[in-house]
């Protein structure tokens, strides 16, 4: 076992419910939650690790199976894997598992950690019109050029989408189309999709050692289950969108249900015969995980929060993070009836949570990847994470260990979010509710007749207002004006600043004037009449004036504003300015 550094014994202490087991920063491990699982494998009590490594994306793609700190076994993948499940595909002695990998289209089964079956996923309908551009090829009745222009327009309006030949053709430089071109027109064309997400659904039995059937979605927007012993396709179901992430529970011969989160941001539910979703959850962000506990469906989103949802999509919390989400897994200890969601965030934490409620926080040296919480070896509460850099991080949950309900998280209390105790309903309650019933014809007859009244004063007053030019905004379509005043000062003189604009789209407009009306005992204007200049569309135009307050009693009045036209007895706007009382500053 290597040495635990410094950052994971300070993190030991922040968080003492965790035993830091092993920590190998240079593991080589690129792998994501899908691809990890714990099994045993070898059916003597003693649980492995079995992880789908990544390699570089490129090539050393291998099933890497670890026990205790040490390396047990690997086998090399012929393409990238995409999910990794062990299950009981039969009820022969001795029950061991198999693994199953699903790399492209296919499964690669392994049993004893050896090649036992592979299943390919059946192919799809070619394009008619494809297969003729490819004939027509076969027999040089078209050139390289004429088939890919041939085949860009069979792309842009078909409805079957092409198939990987044809695209890869289109993505081809015009000097590699001919040889491309003599070297597959001979072959038949296949078009054929991948799998990307699996799952276990158990067969008839729901207890741990039952058998299970294979579960797998793919790029076609299909959920397929297969039998586990002869592995024909037993059911297919349809999705509006491709899946990403897909969680399932129930018998296949009883009741079970897939919960799915496709790539269109939607959450999918499906039911037993029921080829289409029984139920569609609508996020407000992409999902980047989905774990599913009792009843309710966590998922973790793109926009850094938290949601948890009822099995018919109906909304129960949502929690905020501080990082964005890079993985998530569920945390379950059948022998505590404890469950909680492990979210790892991209500023090198794992959150655990029990419903909305903040309850343990773990800091790791490097972005977590992957996650998975288990029996490992013959401990029960083990979690393993895998990190960015390759590195293999083992922690073990104390027997001690309590977490409490409480939320861990600053915020508002829990006591926020319980629900108040509505008393019952009373006696006149009751009584205006009949009341209401009885009469409900009158009283919404009665509630429209106060809304016209309600409406025809408040017309009457509006063109009243507009016939009086007593608004801020101009009514004529020849002047289409707009005026506010601004009033600065303590007193006793005060700046009037009045900003005119016009609102017209390319008319300016001409022979515009000013005008003041005031008290002349309680206020005097050095200058009370405007001339305005010529007014440009859109601009805002301020004119500034000074106001002395005459009186020292304390009172004030109003000023209007007149906006005025010449050659028009009716002024154009109207504005009346409450003035502030006067307050003298005693020095």
């Amino acid at each position: 076992m290597s040495s635990v550094p410094q950052e994971m014994k300070d993190t030991s202490v922040a968080c003492s419910k965790w035993l830091d087991a092993h920590y190998d920063p240079v593991a080589n491990l690129y792998t994501f939650t899908s691809c990890i699982a714990l099994s045993d494998l070898h059916g003597d009590g003693d649980n492995k690790l079995v992880v789908g490594d990544l390699g570089t994306g490129v090539c050393n793609m291998k099933l890497k199976v670890y026990r205790g700190t040490g390396l047990l076994s690997e086998s090399t993948l012929l393409d990238l894997p995409t999910g990794l499940v062990s299950f009981l595909m039969d009820l022969h002695e001795p029950r061991t598992p198999a693994v199953a990998v699903a790399s492209g289209p296919f499964i690669y089964v392994y049993k004893n950690l050896r090649p036992y079956f592979k299943f390919t996923l059946p192919s799809l309908e070619v394009n008619p019109l494809e297969q003729d551009v490819w004939s027509q090829a076969k027999e040089e009745m078209i050139d390289p050029m004429t088939l890919k222009e041939m085949l860009e327009g069979i792309r842009d309006k078909a409805e079957i989408p092409l198939s990987v030949r044809s695209l890869r053709y289109l993505m081809l430089d015009p000097q590699e189309m001919e040889a491309f071109v003599h070297l597959h027109k001979d072959q038949p064309i296949r078009r054929q999709t991948v799998i990307t997400c699996i799952g276990t659904l158990k067969k008839n039995m729901a207890d741990d050692d039952a058998v299970s059937c294979l579960v797998i979605g793919t790029e076609n927007s299909d959920i397929y289950i297969l039998d586990p012993e002869a592995f024909t396709i037993l059911c297919k179901m349809s999705l509006p969108s491709t899946p990403t992430f897909m969680d399932v529970t129930g018998q296949f011969d009883v009741e079970f249900r897939i919960t799915v989160a496709c790539r269109n941001g939607n959450i999918y539910i499906l039911r037993r015969d029921s080829p289409k979703p029984k139920y569609c959850i609508e996020l407000s962000s992409h999902p980047v995980g989905l774990v599913r506990i009792g009843r309710n469906v966590v998922v973790g989103c793109t926009h850094e929060t938290l949601h948890g949802y009822t099995q018919k999509g109906k909304k129960l919390w949502t929690a905020y993070l501080p990082a964005a989400v890079t993985t998530m897994a569920l945390m379950d200890l059948p022998a505590r009836a404890f469950q909680a969601v492990l979210v790892a965030l991209a500023n090198c934490e794992v959150h655990m949570y029990r419903d909305k409620n903040l309850i343990c926080t773990i800091k790791t040296p490097d972005v977590v990847t992957s996650i998975c919480f288990g029996r490992y070896g013959r401990e029960d509460g083990t979690l393993l994470m895998t990190t960015k850099g390759g590195g293999l991080i083992v922690k073990i949950l104390k027997r001690t260990a309590v977490f409490d309900d409480k939320d861990s998280a600053p915020g508002p209390p829990i006591a926020q979010s319980i629900r108040l105790n509505v008393p019952k309903k009373t006696k006149l309650y009751v009584d205006q509710t009949l009341r209401e019933r009885e009469n409900a014809v009158a009283m919404h007859r009665a509630f429209q007749m106060d809304l016209s009244r309600l409406r025809l004063a408040t017309a009457r007053a509006y063109v009243k207002a507009l016939e009086s030019s007593l608004t801020p905004v101009s009514e004529s379509p020849t002047e289409p004006l707009k005026m506010n005043a601004v009033v600065q000062g303590l007193g006793p003189s005060f700046k009037l600043t009045l900003n005119i604009q016009n609102t017209a789209a390319c008319r300016p407009v001409m022979n515009i004037a000013i005008s003041f009306l005031y008290d002349e005992n309680l206020y005097s204007m050095k200058t009370a009449f405007f001339k305005i200049p010529l007014l440009v569309p859109g601009l805002n135009y301020p004119i500034d004036t000074f106001v002395e307050c005459l009186s020292d009693k304390g009172i004030s009045d109003v000023i209007k504003v007149f906006v005025l036209r010449e050659g028009r007895s009716a002024p154009l706007l109207t504005a009346h300015i409450n003035m502030p009382k006067r307050h003298d500053l005693t020095l």
